[in-house]
Parts: C-alpha cells; structure tokens; sequence
C-alpha cells in the first residue's frame, strides 16, 4: 500500500511522516537549511504482519505543486495533513482537487499541530475540515487531531492507517508492466537505478524493458520492492531497478520517463480525454489554450483542441490534447492540467485514446467512440465501440493502450466472439453483414455483367459500406475467399462458379486459333491481321475473341494486336529470371531474344510489356528481376486453366479467372 501525503506549506506533514516512520524525508542540504520539503521525500513502514508501507512526502509550497503531483499518482490512500492553528489553507484546497482529479478512492486527515491551540479552535478546524471535504468522495474520511511534538494521537494514527493497510485490497498485477519514474541516481557498484510507483502488471529480475517514451532498451538487474530485496516488484509497489544496457545512463533517463514491458512502448503526441474543470475556474476552457499537462511523474505542454463548446467551471467534455512531447501513457490513466504559468490547477481527467485523428475529431461517430472507449470494463468498451462505425478496430492496440496482460487478447476474443483478421477484430454480427453486404453486391454485378470476368477490387471496395481501408478490405477478401464465398483473380473478384460462356459459334472458332498460338510458336505468335488471313475471317472478329478470353486471363495483349497465352508469360517470365540470375548486374534484349530465338523487335515488345507490369526494372539498356512480381503470369489453378493452353487444356470450354 501506498501512502501520499498532502496539505500546505509548513502544516507539519514531513514532521508527521518522520514520528510515523523514523524516518527523515528531508535528504537535501537545502531542505534541511530552509526547513521547507521541496522534492519528493520516501519512508517505508514495516508492519507487524510483514506488509510494508510506503509513505511519499510531498513538498507543500505552491511553487513545489509540480512536484506534489509526481509524487500523488500510484497512491491509495491521501493522508491530507491541515494545521490545527492554520485550518484549511490555499494548497490544503488545491491538494485536495487534485487528488480528486487523479481518482484517489480514500483519505485519512492528520489534525496536526493539536496541542499549540485549545478545545474550540480543534472543533472549529475540524467542522472546517468536514465542510470542505463534504461534496467530495473524501466525506466520510477520520480528521484525527495529532501532536508531533507530544506524540498525542500518533497512535490512533498509526493503528487507523495500519487497518488501512489490511483493508486495501491488493492491485491486480495480471496487467502489462509500467512503472513511473520520480527519481534515477547511479549507485556506486550497481549503476544506474530508477525508483518510482509500479503503475501496473509486473517486473522480475532478468526482464527486458523499455524507457519511453525514449526507446532506451534495458535489462532488470535487481529490484527492491517497499524497500526491501526482491525478485518481482507488482502494481501498488514502491520499486528501484537496477538497470543495464548499453544505452543506459542517469543523463539518458528524464524524471518523468515510463519504464514499460516492450510491447507497451508506442509514446503519443496527441491524445483525446475527458476533462473536467474545477469549479474554482473562473474562466472556460478555450480552442487551443496552453497548458501544463501533468501524468504520472511527467510534465509536458499541450494545447487544448475543444470537441464541442466551450468547457465552463465545473463541466466535463471531451477534448484532444495536442502534445509538445511525446508521452508515455496508458488509455484511462489520470492526469491534471495547469496554467502555463504553473500558479493555479485548471482541471483533469481521464485518456480515452491515445491514437487520436486529426481529421472528423467532432463528428457525432467520433464522439460516441470516445464514449465507448470511457468504458471502464476492457469487453464492454470494445464491445461498444466494434458496434460503432466503422466496425472494426486493432485488438492488439486496444489490448496495448488500455495496458492490459499478454492473454488479454485472446480472453477478449472469446469473450464476445470476435471474428479476427490479423490484428484486427469485428463482432461476428458485424462481420455476417459484411460478408452478405460482399456476396449479394457480386452477385448483383454478375448479372448486371455477365460477359465480364468479376468485379474490380476497388470498385468492390468502394460499393461495400462500412468503406474499408484497402489493406484491410484485401484482408478481408482473403477470409471470404478461405471459407469459399468468393474467388479472388488479381485485381477481379468473383463468385464460385461464375463462367464467362462463349456462343457454340466463337468457341468453334477459338478451337482453331488457340493452337495458332501455342506450341512451336508460341514465343512468336501471329498477329490478328495474320489469323484473320490464315482462317478468312475478318480482323475484327478476331480481335473481339482474343478481348474475351483476355478478360479472364487466357491472353495479354503484348503489343497492338499481339496476344500471348498467359502460360507463354509465365515461360518467358521464367527465362528472364534466369537471365537475371546469370548475369547479376542486369540481362539486355539480345540475350532475351536469343534465348527465345526470337527477333529482336518481338523480344524488346515483350521487355517493355513486363517492364509496365512491374516484372523487370530497366536501368538504361538493361533490367533486373522483380522478384515481388514473378508470379503475375503465374499458371492459373486448374478449375481456371485456360482453353488452349498446351495440349490437352484446347478442348476445355472458357472459364474465369
């Protein structure tokens, strides 16, 4: 358990933690000449039953609230300290908001100071106490009167705050690891060691670890866990680690820094939230106002990006916050904003998603995503934004952002049976309608067009709605093709058992002109004018037949009026591969047209032809294989094999491809 101090300047609060703990939080030279605490001070506090809590001082002087702040997340129980002779004072306030802001669940107040001042000055800083903490969630906190000078009430303190202690409920550590870092020193012996509040999951001795938002890649040497040897520090501790690497220095760790398990580093410069302003706010919250974002131990700048109006005192609404740096953070993580001149509190609240757009940030679907994403339940958020426009979201960045275990995504997946595809995830009722939306559009476009070989994959993508990204449409196409609703040619899409059917008449004809083109001469096939002449028919006969069967794929047409058999391509292909192979620094025409036995103005026709299509990369007279293309012109699976390839594939009828 973690305990975080709280209050004003000189209320005693250093004083309290030293006549709790024995220990003097004070550690600077300056601290102890002014008399004042200024950085953040740490005790621990053995209890009889082997728990050990932690206490973090934190400076009271208003010019200190930066680092109040750093100290007061990771805490479960704000210890609020208030003077006996002061009452309640400007940071006694400003403390307490943000404590509020920062989602902290109980408190326990130290009337300090009881024994400089009488009976009735006690019960009038007391009811000030329960006024001031009444519309709070702080309303039923203990206000117990202490004397740390006289040690009266030091032990009712002590056993409330020991009961405290048993009460609280250990933070789950089945999250991913992320520890906050408040101070780095290097240690005579051990070098460099971070310390700060274990924010989530766990870390052993022997992880691997990363510093972000930096990068910096790091080993876990040794940890002391609430000050005391171990071999695992878990969510709610008090850690030191000893890190190694090679990039690992105290100058190359910030205070502020986050160490994460390394599938959690991905630092943001722009982030939408839920802000709440305090109600002591005398103006709204503008369009791009500065301010001082505070998160965790870190401090960075940011503009104010408003979704909606103008955000008066007290109001809440989502906003984006565009950062100056990039932050590590984690989705729903509390943070609290500043003027720029770092002398009032402005307001806070919750990230909702670290992944913000730039572009349709107020529209009505954007704004009812943050809303799901406000979900404090990972399956209901998921669940609720999935069933949102545009249906799909990255499960492994969800299960990243919101900072949650290794077999999130799987127990997610199963939990509401989500359809994936790669990374991504649909609700299987979402995904039904996809695949009908799919279905019923191709097949619509086959009978609207049934001489053509399918539909376009664009166009298929931009008749769908939800529109999908290109990369994930094909994704999609993939899973629909694997579970045999569709059958995806190139760039053409189709259903099963779609054909394009040629009349008994052009399929008499194709029967003559197919072995024209095959066989010996295939690598020099005759022209249409040259078909027409051998078979008296006329060209443009011809020609429609080879622009039917190159529609599905049987031919290309190399040069004007020049078709080969997409099996021929795929030969030649083959031979430029070896070519290329044979000579690494690049193949020219010649060698080409020898290899094909062919004439020059063929073989140069045939280069420029794969150089269009991607197959060669020329560099000035001589090319190289693309290797990522080799299959253009590969062999059409058999139901596709086209008529009058080689042999016995002349006699089988016209299919798609």
């Amino acid at each position: 358990m973690i305990i975080g101090t709280a209050g004003h300047i000189d209320h005693g609060k250093t004083s309290l933690v030293r006549r709790l703990t024995g220990v003097d939080t004070d550690r600077l030279k300056e601290e102890k000449a002014r008399g004042i605490s200024i950085a953040l001070g740490f005790a621990y506090w053995p209890l009889a039953d082997g728990r050990v809590i932690g206490l973090i001082d934190v400076p009271g002087h208003e010019k200190f609230v930066h680092t109040m702040l750093a100290g007061a997340s990771g805490i479960d129980l704000l210890l609020l300290v208030v003077a006996a002779d002061d009452g309640v004072m400007p940071q006694t306030r400003e403390h307490l908001a943000i404590a509020r802001l920062l989602g902290i669940g109980q408190a326990v107040v130290a009337l300090t100071k009881s024994d400089l001042v009488d009976a009735d000055r006690l019960a009038t800083v007391d009811i000030e106490i329960a006024n001031l903490l009444a519309e709070t969630p702080f309303a039923e906190a203990p206000i117990l009167p202490v004397s740390t000078v006289a040690g009266d009430g030091i032990a009712a303190l002590s056993t409330l705050l020991a009961e405290k202690a048993r009460e609280t409920p250990a933070r789950h550590g089945d999250g991913a690891f992320r520890l906050a870092v408040d101070r780095c020193f290097t240690l005579q012996g051990a070098g460099t060691v971070v310390t700060g509040t274990v924010l989530s999951g766990s870390v052993a001795v022997g992880d691997s670890v990363i510093v972000s938002p930096a990068g910096i890649a790091a080993r876990v040497r040794s940890i002391h866990a609430q000050n005391r040897p171990a071999e695992r520090g878990q969510a709610g501790d008090r850690c030191a680690l000893n890190l190694a690497g090679p990039d690992i220095s105290k100058e190359a760790i910030r205070h502020g820094d986050m160490v994460v398990t390394p599938s959690l580093h991905a630092p943001t410069l722009r982030i939408d939230a839920e802000v709440t302003v305090l109600p002591s706010e005398a103006r709204p919250l503008t369009m791009w106002q500065p301010v001082r974002l505070h998160h965790a131990a870190a401090e960075v700048g940011a503009r104010i990006v408003l979704l909606g109006k103008e955000i008066a005192s007290g109001g809440t609404a989502p906003v984006q916050l565009v950062l100056d740096d990039p932050l590590a953070a984690a989705a729903l993580d509390r943070f609290v904003l500043r003027d720029t001149s770092a002398s009032r509190t402005i307001g806070g609240g919750r990230f909702l998603d670290l992944r913000a757009p730039e572009r349709r940030r107020r529209s009505p679907e954007r704004l009812a995503q943050l809303a799901a994403l406000g979900l404090s339940d990972p399956a209901e958020a998921l669940r609720g934004l999935l069933s949102l426009p545009p249906h799909h979201a990255d499960l492994d960045g969800f299960v990243r952002d919101r900072a949650l275990g290794a077999e999130a995504t799987d127990e997610l997946a199963a939990r509401l049976g989500l359809v994936r595809i790669g990374s991504l995830a649909m609700l299987p009722e979402n995904w039904q309608e996809l695949s009908q939306a799919t279905v019923e559009r191709l097949d619509a476009w086959h009978a609207e067009h049934p001489d053509l070989p399918g539909m376009g994959l664009e166009r298929l993508r931009l008749a769908i709605a939800p529109r999908l990204p290109a990369p994930l449409f094909r994704a999609v196409l993939a899973r629909l093709a694997d579970d045999g609703l569709l059958v995806m040619a190139g760039s053409w899409v189709r259903r099963p058992g779609h054909e394009v059917r040629l009349t008994a008449e052009d399929e008499a004809l194709w029967m003559r002109i197919a072995p024209l083109i095959d066989a010996q001469e295939r690598f020099r096939p005759p022209r249409v004018r040259d078909i027409g002449q051998m078979l008296g028919r006329r060209e443009e006969e011809i020609r429609r037949l080879f622009r039917l069967a190159g529609r599905r794929g049987d031919v290309h047409e190399v040069a004007l009026d020049h078709f080969f058999l997409r099996a021929t391509l795929a030969e030649m292909v083959g031979i430029a591969t070896e070519l290329a192979s044979a000579h690494p620094t690049g193949f020219n025409a010649a060698q080409f047209r020898d290899r094909l036995d062919n004439g020059r103005k063929v073989a140069i026709q045939i280069l420029e032809f794969f150089d269009r299509h991607g197959v060669t990369i020329r560099r000035g007279d001589l090319r190289r294989i693309n290797r990522q293309r080799l299959d253009l012109f590969g062999p059409l699976p058999t139901e596709h094999a086209p008529i009058g390839l080689q042999s016995d594939w002349i006699t089988r009828s016209l299919s798609i491809a």
